[in-house]
């Protein structure tokens, strides 16, 4: 996506005013995270030992910011993509019990991230995980789960227009859902980008669902989804239309975890049956990880949505391009 740069744009809160309000979003909405979803705040690391398995590999081809350590010359250490493989064995390392889960903070490096408007190389989030019944992996539970997270948004919503009223971006009222073959039916001339934009502008609010496996018409997956955590028939992305910058905005990417059956058919797919040598996958194949669901909540592009800003770097402390940052300089953009 190429940098959008809104007409007129004037932030209505300067950066002090701002970083206030981020305080207040990221505390109130994990307060009401944790209630809605039944989820208790974890301890969560920034890197894992590459051999283990437990790092995101997002699409696959994204690189790792990796090194060694002085004590473990002989490992190799790399910073966190996701925490979505650790957070299932960490609801069996801590004894979490039916429909219990935790939440994080989680901080990663993406160093190979197109930059944008929404895109860092810098990610923050709420990484959350709980655990379910084998019978609740459906998409019916699903729903009920997305619902649940677009309720916190929308409650964290209304306490941040009370504070903020002028500076407050209004949210749909309630949340849609479509999948991604249901998308390439109606708009098979489009790509999946334009279609997500399409549906987004529509329905205002939409959870995207069945992504990574390929669609019927172009042979083709709607969008890169790694084979080893998410099953690809019950997982989703949540969207909104962002009218700011007349673009759709991803907050959340979430779904119901692998099950033994799934992992094994969505590695064959992905053409990376190796992985299931790895101790992570070999649990799940085994049946030593309890079922579960979980996702990301980003935290800087909820801020983001929440106060109507134009670029992530507003909220959030990373690294640009020069020629990014003139151009927001320009656009009277307050990259932080």
């Amino acid at each position: 996506m190429e940098l959008i740069l809104p007409k007129d744009y004037r932030p209505t809160l300067n950066i002090r005013d701002t970083e206030a309000a981020i305080v207040f979003i990221r505390e109130t909405f994990q307060d009401k995270l944790a209630s809605i979803l039944n989820v208790q705040r974890m301890s969560a690391p920034m890197f894992v030992e590459k051999n283990t398995g437990l790092n995101d590999n997002l699409n696959g081809i994204e690189r790792p910011v990796a090194f060694d350590m002085k004590a473990m010359p002989d490992k190799t250490i790399e910073v966190v993509h996701s925490l979505a493989k650790w957070k299932r064995l960490a609801l069996k390392k801590y004894g979490f019990g039916m429909h219990e889960g935790l939440y994080t903070n989680m901080n990663a490096i993406r160093r190979d991230e197109d930059l944008d408007n929404f895109h860092s190389i810098y990610v923050d989030q709420w990484d959350w995980e709980k655990v379910i019944a084998k019978e609740d992996r459906n998409l019916d539970y699903l729903q009920v789960t997305v619902t649940k997270i677009f309720q916190a948004i929308k409650e964290t919503e209304k306490l941040v227009a009370a504070r903020y009223p002028g500076s407050t971006y209004r949210l749909a009222d309630h949340v849609s859902f479509v999948t991604t073959q249901e998308l390439e039916d109606r708009w098979p001339d489009l790509s999946p980008d334009e279609r997500e934009d399409k549906i987004a502008k529509e329905e205002k609010a939409v959870f995207i669902m069945k992504i990574g496996d390929k669609l019927k018409r172009s042979g083709k997956a709607h969008d890169g989804r790694a084979p080893d955590y998410d099953d690809w028939q019950l997982n989703g992305d949540l969207v909104f239309w962002y009218e700011p910058l007349n673009s759709k905005i991803e907050i959340s990417s979430m779904g119901i975890r692998v099950s033994a059956e799934s992992l094994r058919s969505q590695v064959e797919k992905a053409g990376v049956t190796e992985r299931l040598s790895l101790p992570f996958h070999k649990m799940v194949l085994s049946g030593e990880l309890p079922y579960s669901i979980g996702g990301g909540i980003g935290q800087s592009r909820l801020c983001m949505l929440l106060l109507g800003k134009a670029h992530i770097g507003e909220v959030q402390a990373s690294i640009w391009p020069s020629d990014m940052l003139e151009k927001c300089a320009q656009d009277h953009i307050e990259i932080l």
